[in-house]
């Protein structure tokens, strides 16, 4: 049975009785996996709290909004779900420290509606003192979505002010560092997947559509090396990818 993990569910109570739950999802990209499970998100929820289940969908970016707001037919007649979805035009920018205190939440919609705009840097200073007076899983959420919707420079940027910021905390310490161990992998991936191809290629070396998409997919970097090693000798792919996935 599957495991289904919204981004964001605000369960509203009236005295100790759930009236509504909301479940908010944050889409970057498109996924054919949420037509899927948006109505479960709904349905289980309407189940386990008793009470009416909404959804709002977040997509800044709109192509991405446009693909979230199309219908989704359950398969019953008259049941189809029209996602509602929060466009970047709705979001306003915010720039004000003080505004962003008081409410983060709407900072960080704001880095994400806006972060690769010109406007990024300045909504990133504004946005990360907010961060810091959160409980730690929020933080770590909200600096996630926040760096993710940045543009380049606006990175830059935020890294700089995470380097000279002075928390009581340890959490910039503990995401940068972080954030960074994951970055080094996930280039490390990326190198080793083209090093693979590149001597497959090389040694003349088929590889069809499902075999690459398999390699695409690794994300252990050990074994990606691994199969380089056997790469450069092997006379067919499967002695190559003879491990299981």
């Amino acid at each position: 049975m599957a495991l289904y993990r919204a981004d964001v569910v605000v369960l509203l109570l009236d005295a100790d009785k759930p009236v509504r739950v909301i479940i908010v999802e944050v889409q970057l990209r498109k996924d054919d996996d949420k037509p899927f499970s948006w109505p479960a998100y709904l349905t289980v929820s309407r189940d386990q709290h008793r009470c009416q289940a909404g959804l709002l969908v977040v997509a800044p970016d709109p192509l991405v909004a446009d693909w979230c707001a199309q219908p989704i037919e359950i398969g019953v007649p008259g049941f189809i779900l029209r996602p509602p979805v929060l466009r970047r035009d709705s979001v306003p920018v915010v720039t004000d420290p003080a505004e962003a205190v008081r409410r983060p939440e709407l900072g960080v919609l704001s880095a994400m509606a806006h972060g690769e705009t010109e406007q990024g840097a300045t909504i990133a200073g504004a946005v990360l003192p907010a961060i810091q007076g959160l409980d730690d899983e929020r933080a770590r959420f909200y600096y996630d979505l926040l760096y993710n919707s940045l543009n380049d420079a606006a990175r830059r940027a935020l890294e700089a002010m995470m380097k000279g910021y002075e928390y009581q905390s340890d959490f910039a310490k503990k995401y940068v560092a972080q954030g960074r161990d994951e970055g080094r992998i996930e280039g490390r991936i990326e190198e080793a997947v083209r090093a693979l191809l590149s001597v497959l290629r090389t040694r003349g070396i088929a590889v069809p559509e499902a075999a690459r998409e398999r390699i695409l997919a690794q994300k252990d970097p050990e074994r990606l090396e691994r199969w380089i090693e056997k790469a450069v000798t092997a006379a067919a792919l499967t002695e190559v990818l003879d491990e299981p996935s």
